[in-house]
């Protein structure tokens, strides 16, 4: 880090412990990224009216060149968060995904969503279906894989999705959802 570790505590008394567990919480984000301008973080108990235990509430802001990143989290409902060390666990593995989303963005990656298996039913029988692919290939599917609709109402035709694995004589489609036209992206 450029600047050293800021660390403040609001209604609570300071706490070398507590100081030593962020320090280290803080020392493990240098490993996502290692341009990190500053840190700074808050440790707070505001909750002092409270019947069950003080939530303590742990804000982080992380400035990186041409970013900041702010974790600040209301934990009023997380009973956990009676537990600063939870606490400050909950809020630095918050920080640690937003500093991978932006590190990962800064460097062009974009997460991508591979499109799922599809394809329109050519044949049923009794005991099974096919399914033709885009690209010409057969699937094979047991009446059972089919999940959102009667194989017996089944007709040919039929948009489907599909998730396929190698079976005995060839591929077969493991789960299979009937789908409309508009929903297949190619």
């Amino acid at each position: 880090m450029q600047l050293p570790l800021q660390i403040t505590f609001r209604d609570i008394p300071p706490s070398e412990a507590i100081e030593a567990a962020i320090r280290e919480k803080a020392q493990k984000l240098e490993r996502y990224f290692d341009r990190i301008t500053s840190c700074r973080v808050i440790v707070e108990a505001p909750h002092k009216h409270h019947h069950k235990g003080k939530l303590y509430e742990v804000t982080i802001n992380i400035t990186i060149p041409g970013h900041e990143i702010v974790v600040s989290r209301d934990n009023h409902d997380k009973h956990e968060h009676e537990d600063l060390y939870v606490s400050i666990r909950d809020a630095f593995a918050a920080a640690q995904r937003q500093l991978e989303a932006c590190v990962g963005k800064m460097r062009g990656e974009v997460k991508t969503h591979e499109m799922p298996a599809h394809g329109r039913v050519i044949e049923i029988t009794p005991d099974h279906g096919t399914i033709l692919t885009p690209d010409g290939r057969e699937i094979y599917f047991h009446p059972n894989s089919l999940l959102n609709k009667d194989f017996e109402r089944l007709e040919k035709g039929a948009e489907v999705r599909f998730a396929e694995e190698k079976g005995e004589k060839g591929p077969k489609a493991t789960t299979v959802h009937v789908i409309g036209k508009h929903h297949i992206g190619e």
